[in-house]
């Protein structure tokens, strides 16, 4: 059996640091934590769960609560949890919410009542703020996804939608696009995804002196379906096009489509670029160019947010933004 002492050598640490990584103490650089857990992966290390719940009075379970497993990102997501879980000694249980604020409420009193050590929610319709029930989870170990402004009031871990969206278009501003549209969510209203990341694309175009045209900017869903009407769409209105910048991976893999259809070519046409690098835009023919959020370092920086709550339910709320890249493919080259 593997032990937190071999763990220790083959990271070249302490055992010390290794369970104040385990554990989601602080004091313990990024470097090094992620050091540690590279070991805890190879050496196939896991914590002696029973025995640790007998103790602690837990139950060796958090939840995953997300819109639904059948949409790529989130299928992506859950495996993350899962391996970061597992080096920490949790099992996960994972929930869909239907993106709705009902479903997501509920998965939260499910959680509780069920007695998960606790739940990472990916919120989308959720304002804790403004939810009766909001004063009971003070006690309960949650940690919010997504890109909605939960008032610094929980621990929350975000992606970088206003950079990332930005540097999207910027890029394809570089490659000589000039008129770029935006396929975006259903609304710009209110705080979420959709309207953070048309905020970076909009940030983008007035840095470059170009003209932000509404007829650019098409309003849809988030399927692939939404992103390939809204090409016919702008094609059937007469907007002139050279570059887009898309809301999700999803969606752009539907403007792909889109393009097809309507006889346009990619890239030397219309160069597409999409938020979020699932595994699937690499194998694309064009292969899709995307923002690339380190999902890995999210789910971690998730799990360990709900370990350090349980070793101090006192501790202030943290808000943790994940690192980018643009990942460039032959979609915009």
């Amino acid at each position: 059996m593997v032990t937190m002492s071999d763990v220790a050598r083959l990271a070249g640490v302490s055992k010390m640091t290794v369970s104040n990584v385990v554990n989601g103490r602080p004091g313990v650089s990024e470097p090094v934590r992620q050091r540690v857990l590279d070991a805890i992966q190879r050496s196939g290390y896991r914590l002696n769960v029973n025995a640790r719940t007998l103790k602690a009075g837990r139950t060796g379970v958090i939840g995953l609560a997300v819109p639904g497993i059948d949409q790529p990102y989130f299928g992506m997501l859950a495996g993350h949890v899962i391996t970061a879980a597992k080096a920490r000694g949790f099992h996960v249980a994972i929930e869909q919410t239907g993106a709705a604020a009902e479903g997501e409420a509920d998965a939260i009193a499910q959680s509780h009542k069920l007695q998960f050590d606790g739940l990472i929610l990916s919120a989308v319709a959720l304002d804790p703020r403004d939810h009766e029930s909001s004063t009971t989870w003070g006690d309960f170990p949650l940690v919010m996804l997504g890109e909605r402004d939960f008032g610094a009031s929980i621990d929350h871990v975000g992606m970088a939608n206003e950079a990332g969206t930005r540097a999207a278009t910027e890029h394809l501003i570089e490659r000589g696009c000039r008129r770029i549209a935006a396929v975006t969510g259903w609304s710009l209203d209110g705080v979420h995804a959709a309207s953070r990341r048309h905020r970076g694309y909009a940030e983008a175009l007035e840095a470059a002196g170009l003209r932000a045209d509404p007829a650019l900017v098409h309003l849809s869903g988030m399927s692939m379906e939404d992103g390939r009407s809204a090409v016919h769409d702008l094609r059937k209105a007469g907007v002139d096009f050279d570059g887009i910048v898309a809301v999700t991976d999803t969606v752009a893999h539907g403007v792909l489509r889109g393009l097809a259809d309507v006889g346009l070519r990619c890239p030397e046409d219309v160069r597409v670029i999409g938020f979020d690098d699932i595994p699937a835009s690499a194998y694309l023919t064009p292969s899709l160019s995307s923002v690339a959020p380190d999902h890995r370092w999210m789910a971690e920086k998730a799990v360990a947010l709900i370990a350090a709550r349980l070793e101090d339910p006192a501790r202030g709320p943290e808000e943790h933004t994940a690192p980018f890249t643009v990942a460039a493919r032959e979609s915009t080259r």
